[in-house]
Formats: C-alpha cells, sequence, structure tokens
C-alpha cells in the first residue's frame, strides 16, 4: 500500500490549491479526481478572481490569491490576465455604493478608481449610453480561463512540486487507521496518508454522508451562456453591473445597502426571483460568458434542481444585456453549473485528527481558493 504524507481528494480549486500548496511546503501529496478531469463548479465559471467583491476573511484570502496567481503566472501559464474589474452602476443607488465601497477600500489600501460615465464608456464603447452612470474599477483583479486553469495548475504542481495526481479514482470509503487514514478506491485500491482532505465539492452522498446531511449545505445552481466572438470586439477584464452592486456581499456592507435593498426597481423583481445578476468576461479566443442565474436546494435533494437550463431564465438574462451593451449575443452554448455553500462561509470538519472534510465554498472558489488554502495547510501542519 503506497504513502503520502497527504491525500487530497477532488481536483477542483479548492483541493487543488490545498494539494499545490502542502507539495510546496515539502508533503508528498497524492490528489485524487474521481473523473477523467474536472468537471465540477472549477470549469463552469466565469473564470474571475474579484477580492473586491468579497468581505472579511475571505477578502483578505482573495487579496492573498492574486499574489499567488501573479507568482505562479510568473513560472507557468495559467491562463492570468490582469486587466482588471469594473463594476458599472446603472442608477444613483448603484453609484451611491460605488462610491461608499471606494472610500471604504481606500481606508484599507486596496486600489480601486472611481470612473465617470464618460470614462466607463471610454474604456468600453459597446456599453449602452443609457444604463451607465459611473464605476468603479480595480486594475489589479484578474481573470483566468476557466477551462483551461485548473489543468495547468495540476501540471503545475506535478512537474514543480511532485503531486501524484490520479483522474479517473473514485474513493469510496475513507477511515482512520493507526495515527492516519486509508482511502479506498473503486477498483479495490488503496493508499495510505498522514492526512486526508476531502473536497468533494456538492457530491454529499459518496463519503461521510451522515456528516455532510448534517452540514447546513445548500447547492446553488447557475445557468450561464457562450456568445459567439464578434470581429472587433474588446472586453478587457471582468464586467461586473448594477445587479451584482445589489448582490455582492462587499457592498451589502456600505452604509446604504439597507435602503437600496427596499428600493428594487419594478422591472428587476423578475431578475431577483431567479437570482440573475449581469456579468461578462471575454474569453482568449473572443467567444464571451454571459450570466448567471441561481437556484436552490438542500444539498441532500440537489437532484431536485434538475440537470436541464430553462430557456426563459437564458431569455431574462439576455434581455437585461442587451440593455447594457451594444454588440450582438450569437449564443453559441448553454450550460448549468453547481456549487454547494453554507450560512457558515464554508464547512469545514474534522472527522478524524488525520481526516478533514472542507466544502460548501460557494461562489468564492476561484477569488479566495488560493489563500484560503495557504492558511488552511499551515494551520493544519502546524
Amino acid at each position: 500500500m503506497t504513502s503520502y504524507d497527504l491525500i487530497v481528494v477532488g481536483a477542483g480549486a479548492l483541493g487543488t490549491f490545498h494539494a499545490y500548496q502542502a507539495a510546496q511546503a515539502g508533503q508528498r501529496v497524492l490528489l485524487l479526481e474521481k473523473d477523467r478531469y474536472p468537471v465540477g463548479a472549477t470549469v463552469r465559471n466565469f473564470g474571475q478572481v474579484v477580492p473586491s467583491g468579497l468581505t472579511g476573511r475571505w477578502f483578505e484570502y482573495g487579496r492573498r490569491s492574486l499574489e499567488i496567481y501573479r507568482t505562479i503566472q510568473r513560472e507557468t501559464d495559467l491562463s492570468v490576465r490582469e486587466n482588471g474589474t469594473i463594476y458599472i452602476a446603472s442608477d444613483p443607488d448603484e453609484w451611491t455604493l460605488v462610491n461608499e465601497l471606494h472610500d471604504r477600500y481606500q481606508r484599507i489600501g486596496y486600489p480601486s478608481e472611481l470612473l465617470t460615465k464618460a470614462q466607463c464608456i471610454a474604456k468600453y464603447p459597446s456599453l449602452q449610453s443609457s444604463y451607465v452612470v459611473g464605476g468603479i474599477f480595480f486594475a489589479q483583479e484578474m481573470s483566468v480561463e476557466p477551462e483551461q486553469m485548473i489543468h495547468r495548475l495540476i501540471a503545475y504542481s506535478q512537474h514543480k512540486y511532485g503531486v501524484d495526481y490520479r483522474p479517473g479514482s473514485v474513493v469510496i470509503d475513507c477511515q482512520p487507521m493507526g495515527s492516519g487514514a486509508t482511502v479506498t478506491l473503486s477498483n479495490r485500491e488503496l493508499f495510505q496518508a498522514d492526512r486526508v482532505l476531502i473536497c468533494g465539492g456538492h457530491e454529499v452522498k459518496l463519503l461521510f454522508p451522515e456528516v455532510l446531511a448534517g452540514a447546513g449545505l445548500v447547492v446553488s445552481k447557475l445557468q450561464m451562456l457562450l456568445a459567439e466572438p464578434v470581429p472587433g470586439l474588446s472586453l478587457p477584464g471582468n464586467i461586473l453591473t448594477g445587479l451584482t452592486i445589489r448582490r455582492y456581499e462587499a457592498f451589502q456592507e456600505c452604509p446604504s445597502y439597507a435602503t437600496l435593498a427596499n428600493q428594487l426597481p419594478e422591472h428587476l423583481t423578475e431578475l431577483k426571483k431567479w437570482g440573475i445578476h449581469i456579468l461578462f468576461k471575454q474569453a482568449i479566443d473572443g467567444s464571451i460568458i454571459v450570466g448567471d442565474s441561481h437556484e436552490y436546494a438542500e444539498a441532500t435533494q440537489a437532484e431536485d434542481l434538475g440537470y436541464h437550463t430553462q430557456d426563459f431564465i437564458n431569455d431574462l438574462m439576455l434581455a437585461e444585456a442587451r440593455r447594457i451593451i451594444t454588440f450582438p449575443l450569437t449564443i453559441r452554448k448553454t450550460w448549468a453549473g453547481f456549487y454547494s455553500q453554507t450560512k457558515a462561509e464554508v464547512f469545514e470538519h474534522d472527522v478524524d485528527p488525520a481526516i478533514r472534510i472542507i466544502t460548501g465554498i460557494g461562489g468564492k472558489g476561484m477569488s479566495s481558493s488560493a489563500g484560503y488554502a495557504e492558511q488552511s495547510i499551515q494551520q493544519w501542519l502546524g
């Protein structure tokens, strides 16, 4: 039976960054992925690294994540592009929140720049003039290609730090053994380690289902769209809009948010019902990711969300997107993404001193997993 210092189950961003951090700290690491390659939330999102939308420790983890992405990008191409993030305010209430957030970030030394309506349109000429009131820009924030980044991070962790990566490895059991633990694969292969970390995303019925059933986990289903490239169109960075300002935690901590929440314009009511806020991110090939929506179910009943996408939700998103931008949106494909979340921000549970579960990071994974995993591994290894 092969032995390791750490076995990580799940090769999404959360699991892989833990594997990377542990291997960097000198641990012998085995990274197991049940599918032939990661197909979960890590590859189904926008690929936006936006600490500006987070609060508390997750903002700090996000801020540190920017540094970690930058460091790795200097050594290998993770697909990181440091083109910044802009939030576009569409009415005076959203503009008030933008100004309040700018003031707060100035106080803590997180660089941001207020942009007038004219400056926003100069930076992004394809914005509808009637939509824009002003914006806030974070030049240091990043985007990555979600379907490429995780594969490149895994490969880098293998080649630089010797992580043993084994895709197509379905873990069906994990048990304490002596001062460590063993994991059993579906083919009955056994591995042993001093520690096992389980980062299984929204999979809650395979390993320790009784623990996860009581974890208060909720699964969010997101619908997203990919539009065809538009000749000559350039949309650098992450473009977030008024509905995002009304949704993200950072703005909810602004003094005027409570008043804003009680004054939702009528045309946004149906969008809010389906958790819709509009974001744009242009891929390297020129295609444009547009989204997204949010539907929820208890993690133990995630099947109730369905495997399908609903056309009327896509239509709502497209109608709002066309209110914001002037270029044509010709949809190439649509998909549903799923991630687990919890009111406690993340679910961290020690089944045994040698077995830890971490899941339920919600929509923070791409922005803050790198920094969070660094702290998590440092704390666990002592």
